[in-house]
């Protein structure tokens, strides 16, 4: 996705005008003149290792979190793993992209590869033919990038759907779908280092052009449908500028003006395999990247990629109105949902926050199993979280005062969500001050705090003569209902008598509940 000066569509109208102006087009860590033969990647797809992550076991989190099973574990961590990025532009820019070449690595039989090309040509509006460099980009992924592919296959699931319902509404091909796997290795969160955001990569002047606002609660950039809508309404006008899908492509990679010099460059040819000796280097891989992508997933089960299953998917949420300010931490808690869970299905909110704007509305996305508690507790939820909003807007990090900053030993029973509590402050806080990755806390482990109050004392309860509260546990059960089953019990309260790191409940349990 780049950045156009001014209006693209107005300058490009006639692709055979001569360019009065330099354009500027979005680079990958500088932005650069068209006119300079250096030019650097700008295509980024977020970090993700090409080696097996380890599952992190997750205990109790901020506040009450559930755990979710091994695999959304896996798919968890993908999406909330941002510490760095890994451009495809980097694997084509090392592969030689001269036809003569041959390339050493053989995982694709050619005959095989021509036959496969050749039918997806047949039901695509790309030209998807067959060449030998594109053999080589395949061979180089089938090498080196399995497992992306098969972490892309996992989260497909969840925004396939999404994008195929806009791209056909819109009477795009369905194969764009394959893009946000090129653009930001379908993470709604990603974020260049020049500023491109979101699933579709929108710099910030073209995706406000196309109503994609962003202020300091939120980017509309990294809200899956409001992106997903405004890439068809680009990638619609950049069609009807070239008439041909690979050339649209190779605009929205490094801008209209490069394309269109390049057709003059190449002798009035539009057709991209003629015209990419005349394109930017990367550009010039981001056709066969984009080809590559949509054969492997296509062909998925021919090369024996393993799609690992996922919980949640797009068409199994809904959205609700928020009516007043929310805070993501107090939802987590009152409907017991997981807190990365919220902000997976809510990634345009940038604070963990929706806030309370007369002249504009805000919605929530949650999954159909947690819609009726939102409803049952929204005065409840509202209410607290604006109290609890309020009370950490009285701090201003800019007026805080590190010399108090305390070392805190984790003792048994504690959780993050706890500690920022006794200490008033937010478990991503403290994750920020001691370089946690997740919500893992071990006992004897010591915590450095910087509290903004002094921490609660615990005073140890007197014994009353009262025998003990239980329940049993019996098929159906959740925490949920058994905490209404006792007024004044919250799900806090049962997990901290009973010791329990999740809501996951055995038939039979007794648990203490007073």
């Amino acid at each position: 996705m780049k950045i156009l000066k001014k209006s693209v569509f107005v300058l490009l109208l006639n692709i055979g005008f001569v360019i009065a102006q330099e354009q500027v087009v979005k680079k990958d860590s500088l932005t650069v003149s068209i006119e300079k033969v250096e030019i650097v990647n700008d295509s980024l797809i977020e970090a993700i290792p090409l080696e097996v992550e380890n599952i992190i076991e997750q205990t109790v989190d901020t506040l009450s979190i559930k755990r979710i099973d091994a695999i959304d574990d896996q798919w968890r961590e993908l999406f909330y793993n941002l510490s760095a990025y890994d451009s495809i532009s980097k694997t084509i820019n090392e592969i030689s992209f001269d036809d003569s070449y041959t390339t050493e690595i053989k995982l694709v039989n050619t005959d095989t590869l021509k036959k496969h090309l050749s039918d997806l040509n047949d039901k695509s509006p790309f030209h998807i033919v067959y060449n030998k460099s594109l053999e080589q980009v395949i061979n180089s992924y089938l090498k080196n990038r399995r497992i992306l592919i098969e972490k892309m296959l996992t989260i497909s699931d969840y925004y396939f759907p999404l994008f195929e319902e806009r791209l056909d509404s819109h009477n795009l091909p369905l194969e764009l779908k394959y893009l946000p796997v090129v653009e930001s290795a379908l993470r709604p969160a990603a974020k260049s280092r020049v500023g491109a955001t979101g699933l579709w990569q929108f710099m910030y002047a073209t995706g406000k052009s196309f109503g994609l606002g962003v202020s300091n609660y939120v980017d509309d950039r990294s809200n899956p449908e409001k992106s997903t809508e405004a890439a068809c309404k680009y990638l619609d006008n950049l069609y009807k500028i070239f008439g041909d899908w690979d050339l649209a492509l190779a605009a929205y990679n490094s801008g209209p003006g490069n394309v269109t010099k390049a057709i003059r460059r190449s002798g009035g040819y539009k057709n991209y395999w003629n015209i990419r000796p005349f394109l930017p280097r990367e550009t010039a891989g981001y056709l066969p990247a984009f080809v590559t992508t949509m054969y492997l997933m296509e062909y998925a089960d021919f090369y024996g990629f393993n799609k690992k299953k996922t919980h949640y998917k797009f068409h199994e949420t809904d959205t609700l109105k928020v009516r007043d300010k929310l805070s993501f931490d107090i939802l987590s808690e009152k409907i017991d949902m997981p807190l990365e869970l919220v902000k997976y299905l809510n990634p345009s909110y940038k604070l963990d926050i929706i806030p309370n704007q007369s002249h504009k509305d805000f919605y929530i996305r949650l999954p159909f199993s947690y819609v009726n508690k939102f409803i049952d507790l929204e005065k409840d939820i509202y209410k607290s979280s604006i109290a609890y909003l309020d009370q950490k807007e009285k701090y201003s990090p800019q007026l805080f005062d590190y010399s108090s900053r305390v070392y805190y030993t984790v003792k048994s029973g504690d959780y993050l969500g706890k500690i920022a509590d006794n200490f008033g402050v937010r478990v991503s806080e403290i994750k920020k001050w001691n370089g946690l990755r997740n919500d893992n806390v071990r006992v004897g482990q010591r915590l450095k705090v910087f509290p903004r109050r002094a921490p609660k004392q615990t005073v140890p309860k007197k014994y009353t003569g009262k025998p003990k509260v239980t329940y049993k546990v019996v098929e159906g059960d959740t925490l949920w209902d058994i905490s209404k089953k006792f007024p004044g019990v919250s799900i806090n309260d049962i997990k901290h008598r009973n010791n329990l790191s999740s809501t996951s409940l055995n038939i039979g349990t007794v648990l203490v509940i007073e």
